[in-house]
């Protein structure tokens, strides 16, 4: 018994990380090509991380759909990115719309 439980010990420390190279993207083994498992290696990251949440600024914005997220202190949905919480694109679209409102207060006073 004890020969048993000394032989399971070392090989679970002989066996290191499996993945230890393509990380998330290890489950398509060697098919789709380098290239097609590194671009889905950044979107497979970025769509199962937390993100920042806007309303109670903790670390609790998660992805329950495609382009919904959900913060899970507040109790919060929004529509964001399919893949990423905010997009570049909305990111733009937000700063613009910031500005143009800054500008039609400060026109109004």
């Amino acid at each position: 018994l004890l020969t048993l439980l000394c032989s399971c010990l070392l090989l679970f420390v002989i066996m290191g990380k499996r993945t230890k190279k393509v990380g998330i993207t290890g489950k398509y083994g060697v098919r789709y090509g380098a290239t097609l498992r590194k671009n889905i290696y950044t979107v497979d990251v970025s769509q199962h991380s937390k993100y920042v949440s806007p309303f109670c600024g903790k670390k609790t914005i998660k992805r329950v759909a495609a382009g919904i997220w959900k913060c899970k202190k507040s109790n919060v949905t929004v529509a964001g990115g399919a893949y990423t919480f905010r997009t570049s694109r909305g990111v733009q679209i937000d700063a613009s719309t910031r500005r143009l409102r800054q500008i039609k207060e400060q026109a109004h006073y």
